[in-house]
């Protein structure tokens, strides 16, 4: 028998033994009402004077025909059977014993978890035994002397357990705060006289399933774990910082926000964060937050719940998040919700911190041009040749992309060589989404179809040079660590139309053999404010990974002097 087994059948045990102490107290407070007095009184006996009363009873009696006046007769008491109080004290200490081991049953568990008191647990165990004793539901109709009532209240536990306290029916008390407990009050029912029913999902978890409510389980998909071993060593240290800052910290953290451009590289550092702690992470788009105030805080509650009756951590998707003021927008409900849930989450994000109070702002970027290099090294094996150095020097992947091309170059057929199907796969993985701001051009041009003066031809065949050995200069001559801008390379084609500006740069997309895209200024550019600047940002996060030439027709119109800053729109 494995822990897992050996603790479910202990768990039985506590539940068994709990139950027959629930049954016995039912069964003792039945007992205290049938030795009340009947509520039936039998009219006194005249005096010496005869009372108003008495001489209105003898009238009535008078008034019956045949009817004789007989002398009052005094009822006996009712049969009272007295409950073995042996057989009590033996089920306590039953209980007792059944409650010790670590780890405890899960009632007392969740009674730890979430903060409750004696007599609140003992609530909870009333209404759990309706549902897992069909016995006790009638019990507790002769328990309050209706037989319209087959299930708890809160009167009933006030009655039938010690040390009742009126502070469990808070709503700031574990049983309301936790939703451990559904109030049917019907009308103007009173709140102590209303059915109480256990929630579903604590049901499952005191008989021993434990498993994410499926009222979450609906908005948020698992996030997959993954092994500190596999990351390069950038984003490792970046998984070391985090798990460093958690468990080092004196008070709670408050949420991880990963910020950077590339979401896989997030997910894989929070997955990796989450397998180190071993705990379960689920991904949560921060579009399924509910925008109503009282549903996104019953959310926030049930995640929360969930959080400590679970090893759970929390990665909500805002990677492009409206980041607009107001209560109503995707920000305002994400910072709502954060605030309100506790335990780990993590929060991803295209940018920094800003619009995130107290969070622990992590950049994460995929693994560097040297450990790129080594992965496809590693990755493709005896087949590297110089394949690494070429496409670690144009490409920007992280490991799952470089994972999958080499997967597929090996597994395409057709007369074209591993090498450069391995260039046209990273190309397509690579190739940008920008059909709103962008146009896809066929570059059929090539160095033969275009007439140029020796010099400009010069200048044609260097920028393509450039492109082609600047991962050496870069990473094989070391420069990349003493630079962090003007990697990338930028050239301004001048001249009236019709002068081959456009054909150049189809020569340089098929000498470089990278897709050729011109970006539509209409759709770039924006009147309202901040647009501009949104759309842009698309553009280049879309072609940064490498696979893809940008091409600005009339960038005069866009990109301006430094100093010409006459309004909002300029900036």
């Amino acid at each position: 028998m494995n822990a897992l087994e050996a603790w479910q059948t202990r768990n039985d045990a506590y539940l068994t033994a709990a139950l027959a102490w629930l049954r016995l107290r039912l069964e003792l407070q039945s007992q205290q009402l049938e030795a009340r007095p009947s509520a039936v009184t039998t009219p006194a006996a005249p005096d010496s004077t005869g009372s108003q009363r008495w001489g209105l009873f003898r009238r009535f009696a008078a008034s019956e025909p045949g009817a004789a006046i007989k002398p009052a007769r005094q009822l006996p008491p009712p049969a009272v059977k007295p409950i073995d109080k042996a057989r009590l004290e033996e089920a306590t200490t039953a209980l007792a014993g059944a409650s010790e081991g670590e780890p405890p049953p899960a009632l007392l568990l969740l009674s730890r978890q979430l903060g409750l008191s004696d007599f609140e647990r003992d609530i909870l165990l009333l209404c759990l035994g309706v549902e897992l004793d069909t016995r006790v539901a009638g019990m507790c109709a002769f328990a309050q002397d209706d037989p319209g009532r087959p299930y708890p209240t809160f009167a009933l536990a006030m009655a039938l357990f010690d040390q009742p306290a009126w502070e469990a029916l808070s709503p700031e008390r574990p049983l309301r705060h936790w939703r451990l407990l559904e109030i049917n009050q019907p009308g103007a029912q009173p709140l102590t006289t209303s059915a109480l029913r256990a929630d579903e999902r604590i049901v499952s978890f005191v008989k021993g399933l434990n498993y994410i409510d499926d009222r979450l389980a609906s908005l948020v998909s698992p996030l997959p774990q993954v092994a500190f071993e596999i990351l390069p060593a950038s984003q490792q240290g970046t998984v070391k910082t985090i798990v460093s800052t958690l468990t080092n910290a004196l008070k709670p953290v408050g949420p991880i926000l990963l910020f950077g451009r590339d979401r896989a590289s997030k997910r894989q550092v929070a997955g990796a964060v989450a397998a180190y702690l071993g705990v379960h992470c689920y991904r949560l788009p921060v579009d399924a937050l509910p925008s109503h105030v009282g549903e996104l805080e019953t959310l926030a509650r049930l995640w929360q719940r969930d959080s400590l009756l679970l090893p759970l951590a929390l990665y909500i998707d805002a990677h492009d998040v409206d980041k607009s003021p107001g209560p109503d927008g995707n920000l305002g409900r994400l910072t709502r919700f954060v605030v309100r849930t506790g335990g780990l989450v993590f929060v991803e994000s295209r940018d920094g911190p800003a619009g995130f109070e107290r969070a622990l702002a992590v950049e994460v970027d995929k693994p560097t041009a040297a450990e790129q290099r080594a992965m496809w090294e590693i990755t493709l094996g005896k087949d590297a040749g110089d394949n690494p150095a070429r496409l670690a020097g144009q490409f920007n992947l992280n490991p799952d992309d470089i994972a999958s091309i080499v997967a597929q170059a090996r597994q395409s057929e057709g007369p074209t060589l591993f090498a450069e199907r391995l260039w046209q796969h990273s190309l397509a993985v690579t190739r940008p989404s920008m059909d709103r701001l962008a146009e896809k051009i066929d570059a059929k041009a090539t160095r033969d179809d275009i007439v140029l003066p020796e010099q400009e031809a010069a200048l044609l065949r260097q920028i393509a040079a450039q492109v082609q050995v600047r991962a050496g200069v870069y990473d094989d001559w070391g420069f990349r660590t003493r630079m962090n801008r003007g990697l990338g390379i930028s050239a301004l084609f001048a001249g009236e139309s019709g002068t081959g500006k456009t054909m150049a740069a189809e020569v340089l997309a098929n000498t470089l053999k990278l897709d050729l895209y011109r970006i539509d200024l209409s759709a770039v550019v924006s009147k309202y404010i901040g647009e501009t600047e949104k759309n842009l940002r698309q553009v280049f996060d879309a072609a940064e990974d490498g696979g893809a030439i940008l091409f600005f027709v009339e960038a005069d119109a866009l990109f301006g002097k430094r100093s010409e800053v006459k309004d909002s729109h300029d900036r």
